[in-house]
Order: structure tokens, then C-alpha cells, then sequence
């Protein structure tokens, strides 16, 4: 009869006691991403950097991709952190939006990471639609508030494309604060409320019944009455 004690096996899925946390799985699929690439970073030599079972990445981010897109995430929450964005003087709103995007964009460590096509724009899109155009409707609050947060979100979804993702010469060739300096204006168009208008009979019962409008003017009246 084996008396002996069975070796401790290596525990698989989620830890018990004080796991590592989600940010030093990102961190160190950040790394590896950065010096090989996506299409060589496997997820065990992830999981060997960071000191874990590759189970535990499948348990937080059920594939390499939906790593990716925590890393991305990641350096996206970092550069647009929204609550900074939006806590400071309205009056210079739209500079810290426009710096916070040039900024990120800039920054040479998450270009090379956008290199990675269709999953980095995925990302792009789900950032800006989820994290910054939720979190403006609610901070711009009334019956408009949806409007004006689209008008935001479409200005800098332009500036990310044209400047950076598919540059054009003109766009591509300003400095960060030329950039600032142009879009401003636009910016603060779009935050302004707007003025009420008096709806025609041909409003009411044709163009307010369908399309994009309709659907905006929908989630206004919702945002409007959740307003203190």
C-alpha cells in the first residue's frame, strides 16, 4: 500500500486565496504584445509571464482576443480617463477631449498596438460608444443630451480616423495643438444646447416617425426624465 502523500497538483481555473489580479495578466500581455506582436503572443507565454495557470486567462478574458481587447482597453482608459475629462472648467471641455485623444494617439506604445486591424478597431468603436458617448449623454444631461454627445463622439471619431487610422496629408501634417486649435470650434458647437424648434404638421406624423432622429429624440426624452 502507497502511504505517500500525492504530489500537489497545479491548481487550474480560478485561484483560490489571493489570486493575481486582472491588471497583471494585462500588464503582462501589454509587454508581450508590444515585443512580439499579436499574432505571436500565445496566451501560455502570457500566462508564464505573469505567473499563472493559461486557464486563469481563459476563466478573466475567454480568449486572446478578449485579452487584446483588455489591453486596449486598458491604454484607452488610461489616456481618456472621463471622469478627469469632464471634471474640470466646462468652458475648456472640448480642449481636454481633443487632448485627450492626441494624446493617446500619440503615444508610440498603443499605435503599435493598433496595428492590430479589425480587433483594434473594434475596441476603438466599443471604447468611444460604451465608455465616452454613455458617459456624456449623462453628464450632459436634458432633452438634448444624446444629440450633442453623438456630435462629440462623431468629431473625434473623425479626428482618430483621418489623422491617424486612414491619415490624410492635411489632418496628419498639424501638431497636436494645431489639431486643437482647429477642432475646438466644432467641439463647442456640438456641446452647446440646442434651441427648441416648433415641430411642422409634416415633423410630427414624417421625419420624427423614423430614422436616426426618431431614435435619438427617443433616448433625449429618456435621459430628460431620469434629469434632477
Amino acid at each position: 500500500m502507497n502511504n505517500a502523500a500525492p504530489a500537489s497538483a497545479r491548481t487550474r481555473g480560478r485561484p483560490r486565496g489571493n489570486p493575481p489580479t486582472r491588471e497583471s495578466i494585462v500588464s503582462a500581455a501589454r509587454e508581450l504584445f508590444l515585443e512580439r506582436g499579436y499574432r505571436l503572443t500565445t496566451l501560455r507565454a502570457v500566462a508564464g509571464a505573469a505567473g499563472v495557470d493559461p486557464a486563469l486567462i481563459a476563466y478573466h478574458f475567454g480568449s486572446k482576443k478578449g485579452l487584446f481587447a483588455d489591453v486596449m482597453q486598458f491604454q484607452c482608459a488610461n489616456a481618456l480617463a472621463v471622469d478627469d475629462v469632464l471634471g474640470g472648467d466646462p468652458a475648456t471641455l472640448p480642449d481636454r477631449l481633443i487632448d485627450a485623444v492626441t494624446d493617446l494617439w500619440e503615444d508610440a506604445d498603443f499605435r503599435q498596438l493598433t496595428t492590430r486591424g479589425e480587433e483594434a478597431a473594434e475596441v476603438i468603436r466599443e471604447y468611444l460608444e460604451r465608455e465616452l458617448l454613455a458617459r456624456l449623454v449623462e453628464f450632459l444631461g436634458g432633452r438634448d443630451a444624446t444629440a450633442r454627445a453623438t456630435a462629440v463622439v462623431t468629431i473625434l471619431g473623425g479626428l482618430i480616423y483621418t489623422r491617424y487610422l486612414n491619415p490624410l496629408p492635411t489632418p496628419a501634417a498639424l501638431t497636436p495643438s494645431e489639431t486643437r486649435h482647429v477642432l475646438t470650434p466644432a467641439l463647442r458647437a456640438a456641446l452647446a444646447p440646442r434651441p427648441r424648434t416648433v415641430a411642422t404638421g409634416a415633423d410630427r406624423h414624417g421625419s420624427q416617425a423614423s430614422g436616426v432622429g426618431a431614435v435619438i429624440r427617443r433616448q433625449d426624452r429618456a435621459t430628460a426624465g431620469k434629469a434632477v
